[in-house]
């Protein structure tokens, strides 16, 4: 196998790895519009890590994490409904960050690349960052669990039993901003959503119990890597989007199978 197939593979993997947890977490609060939302603000980090002169995987990172807060303060004075206001950030923060990044002529730039993802280019210190986040925010999330499923269940009953609510729902929404920070790196800012949604959506169909939702959609998404990295060597299609397509044909069988009650 060639090195930078080998790479490719396992920085899929590792992004796998925590994207089946927390994307049963997404698909269960029904936070897909808060990845979305994350994800288009990633290429306001890509600019400002041109504008400070910092790495760009760490400007998206910080840039993530700063609007997962600057989201959890809007939220919590209830000044919008929250489908509005992520509607409106989502939008603002995509429109805003291509402006930006267009006015970078001096600067090589792959936008193409930062949109729909270059994962046959992760090197080999891509790898050892990408798991060494996802091996992080797995452990946080075992230690978060049942948490998170308590105030996924009901918040305001969550809260009587002793639940800090706020501060685990931010630690939800901080640990999809690292997650969406490394994956951008493989499926690219439009694509992201997807690699968390749809594999947990499928998973959801063929499992009974949220751990093992969790562990069937992680083992989906490693699928739908590989899956479409052998679809992207074989038949030189992007490999972001062949990636997707894996995981949306993983969905569809899963149409196959009654859904579980």
């Amino acid at each position: 196998m060639p090195d930078f197939l080998l790479y490719a593979l396992l920085a899929g993997l590792g992004v796998t790895l925590v994207s089946g947890p927390l994307g049963a977490l997404v698909v269960w609060r029904r936070m897909a519009y808060f990845g979305d939302t994350l994800a288009h603000s990633a290429l306001m980090g890509v600019t400002f890590g041109l504008l400070l002169d910092i790495h760009l995987n760490l400007a998206v990172a910080i840039g993530c994490l700063l609007l997962a807060l600057i989201l959890v303060a809007l939220q919590n004075n209830r000044l919008l409904a929250t489908d509005t206001l992520l509607g409106i950030l989502s939008h603002s923060t995509l429109a805003l960050g291509l402006i930006l990044v267009s006015l970078f002529t001096h600067s090589r730039i792959d936008l193409l690349g930062y949109l729909f993802g270059d994962i046959l280019a992760a090197s080999r210190t891509d790898v050892i960052t990408i798991w060494i986040i996802s091996v992080l925010v797995s452990a946080l999330l075992v230690v978060l669990w049942r948490p998170l499923l308590a105030i996924t269940v009901h918040e305001d009953l969550a809260r009587v039993e002793g639940v800090p609510v706020t501060l685990v729902r931010t630690a939800l929404m901080l640990l999809m901003a690292l997650v969406i920070a490394i994956a951008m790196k493989v499926v690219g800012v439009l694509l992201i959503t997807a690699l968390l949604i749809i594999p947990a959506a499928a998973s959801r169909r063929l499992t009974h119990s949220p751990e093992a939702m969790a562990f069937v959609a992680s083992l989906l998404g490693g699928l739908s890597v590989l899956g479409g990295l052998a679809a992207s060597f074989y038949w030189d299609s992007p490999a972001g989007p062949s990636i997707v397509l894996c995981a949306t044909a993983c969905f569809t069988l899963s149409l196959l199978r009654r859904a579980a009650p």
